[in-house]
């Protein structure tokens, strides 16, 4: 029979499979509803047809990812409730409220203007609808700053006390949604989200120039995406760092784990590319490492020392290899994010935007590589605070429900099953429309738009009675 541990186990592999699959949409619809702001606003601005035709054909996809986003986040207060009631009876006091903020201003100015934004543009006026589409981008942000002031809260709690049943409770709202972490969280999610939708349309855009190079709505989405993806990864970069001195004020343990530093170097730590981090020994085997790059990167100097887990009470260690190794894969996605925005300036320079096909190559295959790379973010930022759900102070074996382990089980299985399917078909139906050419007029051309302002260079004699398609 499986032990109270098993139990345990399958509760947080249960929470972290379902956040897992749900934090790639809120990455997704937080960047394409700002994206689409982006494109009615360019609309009414300038009267282009090509900006309106790629909202259309954008919107429909938001709005599947966005119903898929908050089907799957509905499932989160579920597991609060079975899984981890114990953790709900003693944060309750602080979170609770926090994520009721959430609902009453995110969600209902997202609910609120969401079906004037996908159904009244025939409907209201062109300003009313860009006003809705304003709406709906800003309430996922208040979406995000309410969540990630709850987990912030988690990862660095201040403002509360403790009152005879244990329970946390506020005692300054302000310290409590402005703690030390929330900050830089939420510039490093925000920007994750702007990268992750830059790749996506980037993609999208890439995969229809391979197919027509003419294409003037695959022009337009494929500029604007690298130009998102050159001014955003290295900002990202930037924000992941100071995001990483903080949590090295805040959280130690956890950047030890994601350094492989398991002991202490008092005359500078060396930065651990790769290894094979052992846990029971306490030290990473086979590793490949640059000397004293670390104590530069974290404390600004060459041999500043850093401590170790050395210095951590062994209970209290990260599981150090999938911390280790899911904070590499964010960083190894991040400069091959900087790459190709560096390369599509390049093209820019070199005038071959449109034409360069490995660009293009390039970009489709980065296409998922946003929201891997916010897993991984999320699995280095959460694992990494383990023990404890709340760091410091609660620990992750006292916040579980007393539940037996073929109870979680079955539901595990249960939620793998119908995510799998439910999920699965909505993510091949917005494949299936990213699919379908946004394309202008009969030819990729814009109607109204002479072929030389599209961007578009003619071949040197046409025929009148044959088209402009390459092919020909």
């Amino acid at each position: 029979m499986l032990s109270d541990v098993d139990a345990l186990v399958l509760a947080r592999i249960q929470f972290g499979f379902t956040v897992a699959f749900h934090i790639v949409f809120p990455a997704f619809s937080i960047g394409l509803a700002s994206f689409l702001a982006v494109l009615e606003g360019l609309w009414l601005a300038t009267g282009r047809q090509v900006f309106l035709d790629l909202f259309k054909y954008w919107i429909k996809i938001f709005a599947i990812a966005f119903a898929m986003g908050v089907v799957s986040g509905l499932v989160m207060s579920y597991q609060f409730g079975t899984n981890w009631s114990v953790f709900s009876d003693k944060t309750g006091p602080v979170l609770g409220p926090l994520m009721a903020y959430e609902v009453l201003s995110a969600f209902f100015l997202e609910a609120g203007f969401l079906g004037v934004m996908l159904f009244g543009m025939s409907r209201v006026g062109p300003k009313l609808h860009f006003f809705a589409t304003l709406m709906v981008a800003i309430g996922t942000f208040f979406s995000a700053f309410w969540i990630l002031s709850v987990n912030s809260w988690m990862q660095t709690p201040q403002g509360y006390g403790i009152n005879e049943a244990g329970q946390f409770i506020p005692e300054d709202w302000w310290a409590i949604v402005f703690n030390p972490s929330f900050p830089y969280r939420l510039v490093h999610m925000v920007l994750a989200a702007y990268l992750t939708t830059s790749l996506v349309v980037g993609a999208v855009g890439a995969w229809h120039l391979l197919r027509d190079r003419y294409n003037l709505g695959a022009r337009t989405m494929f500029s604007m995406a690298m130009w998102m993806a050159a001014i955003v990864a290295p900002l990202q970069i930037l924000a992941g760092d100071a995001h990483g001195l903080n949590t090295l004020e805040h959280q130690p343990a956890k950047v030890m784990a994601m350094e492989g530093h398991y002991e202490s170097h008092p005359d500078g730590a060396p930065l651990i590319l790769f290894g094979l981090p052992n846990q029971a020994e306490g030290r990473v085997d086979y590793q490949i490492s640059i000397p004293k790059l670390s104590s530069l990167i974290l404390k600004h100097g060459w041999n500043e020392p850093l401590k170790g887990l050395d210095t951590v009470d062994r209970k209290n260690w990260p599981p150090v290899p999938v911390v280790f190794w899911s904070f590499r894969v964010m960083i190894g996605l991040g400069m091959l994010m900087l790459l190709l925005g560096v390369s599509s300036l390049y093209a820019r320079y070199r005038k071959a935007l449109y034409e360069w096909t490995l660009l293009h190559r390039f970009a489709i295959a980065m296409g998922p590589a946003g929201f891997v790379a916010v897993v991984a973010g999320w699995i280095t930022t959460e694992v990494g605070r383990q023990p404890f759900t709340v760091y410091g102070l609660l620990r992750t074996a006292e916040s579980a429900s007393p539940l037996s382990a073929p109870a979680v089980g079955s539901s595990l299985v249960a939620f793998v099953l119908i995510y799998f399917a439910v999920f699965g078909m909505g993510i091949l139906y917005i494949l299936r429309l990213m699919a379908k050419s946004p394309h202008l007029g009969e030819h990729g051309i814009e109607p109204g738009v002479p072929i030389r302002t599209a961007g578009i260079t003619p071949a040197p004699s046409v025929d009148p009675g044959r088209s402009l398609h390459p092919a020909e």
